[in-house]
């Protein structure tokens, strides 16, 4: 699943189909802000464009059924703890299986791949809108969906360098990485919502097949690319996963090793990890907050996740404005702690309402409990918590790119992708029972109290900033 894509500018875990990080470039033409030339140099290239377009729909479209089969899911079983069940299966198939897959991308032709990833998808998503409200069927399709997802996403990823020249990769690498950021926003909290509410999740899962039925056809014009290895046994296969995974773990060492010995990277994928924490208890406890909170339908959490994503943007092009007139880290301190009021906040949203009302009343005599409704207070905070959530994301993946030298770079961003992995799993395993038990408002507060206390802890125990002098030295 998407909403903090990758280790990419936005933050949002991984999708299933995330390609390998490419870290997000800070200066124009590197990867993750190809320059104008660049992204309309590749675009013109006819293969890369059909498969970057083949990427565009798949991305968007699984990023629309993890909203849809949310609301599905939750709609029927009244349950956190099922919302929690279904998360997990868009993430563990990826874990258990992504080494063994890369073993068998490199002996077969990915065209094939590509097309009948994209073929087996569309049809597992068709037999779904079949399932109806049978919650085990969608668990299992779901699997399935996500497990197929571990073939095609090497096979995507491979499938560049013999589509556009050596100079070019730059460029379409950050065109794929902007593509993976942007259909989280587009997918989840635009298009997802606005299908679900005008037409249904059923609309919806058809829509998405039929993406996936597009994306194939995408790849049915695409050049063959063949294999690069000879076929081998089930057996070879095996040991080439157990090699393949022990040097996934030497190089994991060597990444932790690394940042055990800086602390300032330490910090950054401390704030990188809360990030991806957030967007996994955001997506299990969504439709409760809706229903439990604010008495709406369950697909009508879009009053959260939409302004949620406006306040991203417009964090972000703020930072792009004024965010060199700020020191990075407190940019990042500041937001954790606006964070974690926001989300406190939050919690006792109905108080704040009523308390609001009061003061309107007593300050005008005009009756102004439409501006000062729940849902307009949510809808106030959700934004808000947006501008400030990229306060912490974009500053902590530049000041992590500023301080790595580029020979641990690969091996650290690793540790990165494996630790946005499992700040994602902790809060989709836990929050959404803990939630069943004690009640969605009580864990948003809770939440928001760790995040409050991360940014002061940030601001109490890290050294003084040096301060530049102007004669160019630095004082404390």
């Amino acid at each position: 699943m998407t909403i903090l894509p990758t280790a990419g500018a936005t933050g949002v875990p991984p999708t299933p189909e995330s390609p390998p990080s490419v870290p997000p470039a800070m200066t124009s033409g590197e990867a993750g802000e190809p320059d104008a030339a660049g992204a309309a140099a590749v675009l013109a290239n006819r293969p890369f464009l059909l498969l970057w377009l083949s990427q565009a729909a798949t991305q968007i479209g699984g990023n629309m059924v993890v909203y849809g089969l949310t609301v599905v899911v939750f709609s029927v079983t009244l349950s956190n703890a099922a919302v929690s069940l279904l998360l997990l299966t868009f993430l563990v198939p990826g874990v258990l299986f992504s080494a063994l897959a890369g073993v068998y991308v490199d002996r077969l032709d990915r065209r094939h791949i590509l097309i009948a990833t994209n073929l087996l998808r569309a049809g597992a998503f068709g037999l779904m809108l079949a399932a109806g409200e049978n919650i085990v069927a969608i668990y299992v399709l779901n699997a399935f969906v996500s497990t197929v997802t571990t073939l095609f996403a090497p096979a995507e990823a491979a499938m560049i360098p013999t589509l556009v020249p050596r100079h070019q990769l730059i460029a379409a690498n950050g065109l794929f990485t902007i593509t993976l950021n942007g259909a989280f926003a587009l997918g989840f909290a635009l298009l997802g919502p606005l299908t679900v509410t005008l037409a249904g999740p059923e609309a919806l899962l058809g829509l998405v097949a039929v993406l996936y039925l597009v994306a194939a056809a995408f790849c049915v014009t695409l050049p063959a690319s063949p294999a690069t290895t000879a076929r081998i046994s089930a057996l070879e296969a095996v040991g080439d996963v157990e090699r393949a995974v022990g040097t996934t773990f030497r190089q994991l060492a060597d990444g932790l090793g690394y940042i055990a010995a800086h602390r300032s990277v330490t910090w950054s994928l401390v704030y990188l990890g809360i990030g991806a924490a957030l967007i996994g208890v955001l997506g299990v406890l969504g439709p409760a907050f809706a229903t439990q909170s604010l008495g709406l339908d369950p697909k009508d959490f879009v009053v959260v996740v939409l302004p949620l994503g406006l306040g991203l943007v417009t964090g972000i092009v703020l930072l792009n404005r004024f965010g060199r007139y700020v020191v990075r880290r407190r940019l990042i301190e500041g937001g954790l702690l606006a964070l974690g009021l926001l989300l406190g906040v939050l919690s006792v949203a109905s108080t704040v309402t009523r308390l609001a009302q009061r003061v309107g009343s007593l300050a005008s005599p005009v009756d102004l409990s439409a501006l000062v409704s729940m849902l307009s207070i949510v809808v106030g905070i959700a934004f808000l918590a947006g501008v400030a959530y990229a306060f912490v994301l974009v500053p902590s993946q530049t000041q992590l790119q500023e301080e790595l030298p580029e020979d641990v770079r690969g091996r650290v961003f690793g540790v990165l992708n494996t630790l946005v992995s499992v700040a994602s799993f902790v809060p989709i395993i836990v929050a959404g029972p803990i939630a069943d038990l004690v009640g969605t408002r009580m864990v948003i507060l809770a939440i928001g109290l760790i995040v409050f206390a991360s940014g002061l802890l940030s601001i109490i125990t890290r050294r003084p900033i040096p301060i530049r002098r102007p004669d160019g030295r630095s004082r404390q």
